[in-house]
């Protein structure tokens, strides 16, 4: 059967919901239209921008009547900012909507009719300068290098920013003391279209608990600064520890590179759960350091530990999560593909002078039936995979090893849910609970942390 709308067409709809990845959900005779800018109570005027045999795209190009739940968005670069999405939505609403589609995913996708899913853990204290890493691209303007954002649904177009919500004050004035410095020394920004020009990345990581920052200055080749005024320019703030310089010779638009360390220690520490990390350009650490101790607190819940198990950090990062349980486990055996995040989980074990943990770097699918030999069967497992959630041998290699109990911490509830299936009908794990937390405010992200148990 046709779809009964055309690309291009417009029509006015009612929006009723937000689908996880924050389009609004509205029907027309039955028939999903999935509407950009859209939020839920609005009725929209939208321009059709794609047609499936299942659904439509849409972009709301006008807000006849907003819903109920629209605010006033606090920032000036909203919403043409990639940054955030759902600033102009009460955050009561986000949290509902988000609980909402924890709970769609897994009753739809899982196949469970009732989920055991808990009240989302609201962000505190601050729903605004949350985060503790920032990546930035330079563009050019007529101006000179401009620092900002990607402008939304775009890759190629970068906004300059006055003011990011998502950041804090100091955050702010760094990254405009540098676009500063790049004007004066008459450095040109790179250029994805044609691959001119040299500066490409600024990325600023704040410890939160500490008041200590690390500067990543990525470029194109060539050491076409001088690393002494730069270094002065960032110095100026107090709170500049680290200061590294990576080269991108790609046209990739990454900052997960080797780095040259240009100024003090190669790390910046963080303390997390009373614990002390040190952090490197690249390791993985959750970018909103509250609600990481927020969920590092419901892992332990989870895991009901009594200090005899053997319990495996899989996808550890710097060893966060497996040292917070440390303490109270037999021992704890952590895996992470990144090298240098196991370089910072074995320090930072030093560090606190943990003893009982071991850290090595692989990937999770390859090295467990190496980690059953070396450790013996699991009682706990803690998973952190990245968005597309356990790879399909990562899966059955968990499910084979069957460990009693499995805590599953999720950036994506949609594969969380797959995942979920699939332990449930092959391997006979059952869902006891699973809690969304929201880290990260004003965007479509829900973190989930779910448990999950094997023969009960």
């Amino acid at each position: 059967m046709a779809a009964p709308v055309t690309k291009g067409q417009e029509l006015e709809l009612d929006v009723e919901s937000l689908a996880y990845g924050g389009n609004g959900v509205a029907r027309l005779d039955g028939f999903v239209v999935f509407v950009r800018r859209g939020l839920p109570g609005d009725r929209v005027r939208a321009r059709v921008t794609k047609v499936k045999r299942s659904h439509a795209e849409a972009l709301a190009t006008e807000i006849v009547r907003p819903g109920p739940q629209r605010v006033e968005a606090p920032c000036a670069h909203f919403p043409e900012c990639g940054g955030c999405r759902f600033q102009d939505l009460e955050y009561s609403a986000q949290l509902a909507q988000k609980q909402s589609q924890v709970r769609d995913a897994l009753q739809r996708i899982a196949g469970i009719a009732e989920p055991p899913l808990e009240d989302i853990v609201p962000c505190e204290p601050d729903i605004f300068h949350y985060r503790n890493k920032m990546e930035y691209s330079f563009t050019q303007t007529p101006d000179g290098p401009a620092l900002g954002l990607h402008r939304a649904g775009r890759w190629d177009e970068v906004l300059d920013l006055q003011k990011c919500w998502l950041t804090t004050d100091f955050g702010n004035d760094l990254r405009d003391a540098v676009r500063s410095w790049a004007r004066e020394e008459g450095l040109a920004a790179y250029s994805q279209a044609d691959g001119t020009g040299y500066l490409r990345h600024l990325v600023i990581r704040e410890g939160r608990n500490t008041g200590q920052a690390l500067v990543q200055l990525v470029t194109g080749p060539g050491e076409k600064f001088e690393h002494g005024y730069f270094l002065d320019v960032v110095r100026a703030f107090p709170q500049v520890r680290s200061v590294h310089w990576s080269i991108n010779d790609t046209p990739a638009e990454v900052t997960n590179l080797p780095s040259q360390l240009l100024w003090g220690d190669g790390w910046i520490e963080e303390e997390l759960c009373g614990l002390r990390f040190h952090v490197r350009p690249n390791a993985f650490l959750q970018t909103n350091t509250a609600m990481a101790e927020k969920v590092y607190g419901l892992v332990r819940e989870a895991a009901q530990l009594t200090g005899s198990e053997t319990v495996w950090d899989l996808y550890c990062g710097i060893g966060t999560i497996g040292l917070s349980l440390a303490g109270d486990a037999l021992t704890v055996w952590g895996i992470e593909v990144s090298e240098e995040s196991v370089a910072c989980a074995l320090e930072n074990a030093e560090l606190n002078g943990i003893t009982n943990t071991a850290f090595f770097a692989g990937n999770v699918g390859q090295v467990t039936q190496e980690l059953l030999e070396r450790s013996g069967p699991p009682e706990v497992v803690v998973v952190d995979p990245p968005r597309a959630g356990l790879a399909g041998k990562a899966l059955r290699r968990l499910g084979e090893i069957g460990a009693p109990r499995l805590v599953y911490v999720s950036c994506n509830p949609t594969t969380l849910a797959g995942d979920v299936k699939l332990l449930r009908e092959a391997y006979g794990y059952e869902l006891l609970r699973a809690r969304p937390v929201d880290m990260f405010p004003h965007t479509p992200h829900v973190e989930t942390v779910a448990l999950l148990e094997r023969g009960v």
